[in-house]
């Protein structure tokens, strides 16, 4: 298992912002990895409600299931654990819970494990960068009908990462507009569509 703290600042970016950021940065096909984020909820969205998430995420390196809780504004708390492929199937169709950490930490939070079922998946191609001291990521995600791009700033330090994502977007023209995390954005647009 795996705690961290994650502070991230985000913001929308459009079609062309993002491709120019791509060239800006000299991203190459190989620089961009593909993950699939597989969300979870109770069906009456207990973790909604508590302003946290949980996910499993495939890459072509491994898989984590991750439970994130927000304790601030650009700040979660991550509970992240390795699992197999086999454990994360069993778990996608409903057939048990393997990832220890975050069983223990969904139990505190009064969350039945067995009530946790797949609302659908995000497909997300994302680059990472090293930029001032923090991670720079520019991210293409797919989704149910939905296209969008996004750039966030990861970083150790919330009142400096503020300030070198804020220089970021205005040295790169982008307005500030705020981006809701994925989980939220493929949850509207699963509401919308269910209609």
């Amino acid at each position: 298992m795996a705690q961290e703290i994650e502070i991230e600042f985000k913001n929308v970016l459009t079609k062309q912002q993002y491709e120019n950021l791509l060239k800006k940065f000299q991203v190459t096909d190989e620089m961009i990895v593909r993950q699939a984020n597989h969300y979870f909820d109770t069906k009456d969205f207990h973790l909604k409600k508590l302003l946290s998430g949980l996910r499993i995420r495939e890459t072509t390196k491994r898989i984590v299931c991750t439970l994130k809780e927000r304790t601030a504004e650009n700040t979660h708390l991550e509970t992240t654990d390795e699992i197999s492929k086999e454990q994360a199937a069993s778990m996608l169709a409903g057939k048990g819970f393997f990832a220890e950490s975050v069983k223990a930490k969904l139990l505190q939070l009064g969350v039945q494990v067995d009530q946790l079922k797949v609302f659908g998946t995000l497909t997300t191609d994302r680059v990472e960068l090293s930029y001032k001291g923090g991670t720079i990521v520019f991210d293409h995600s797919f989704y149910l009908n939905c296209d969008d791009y996004e750039v966030e700033y990861e970083t150790d330090e919330e009142t400096l990462g503020k300030e070198i994502f804020d220089q970021f977007l205005k040295e790169n023209n982008i307005p500030k507009q705020v981006a809701d995390k994925k989980i939220a954005r493929f949850m509207n647009a699963l509401k919308l569509e269910r209609g």
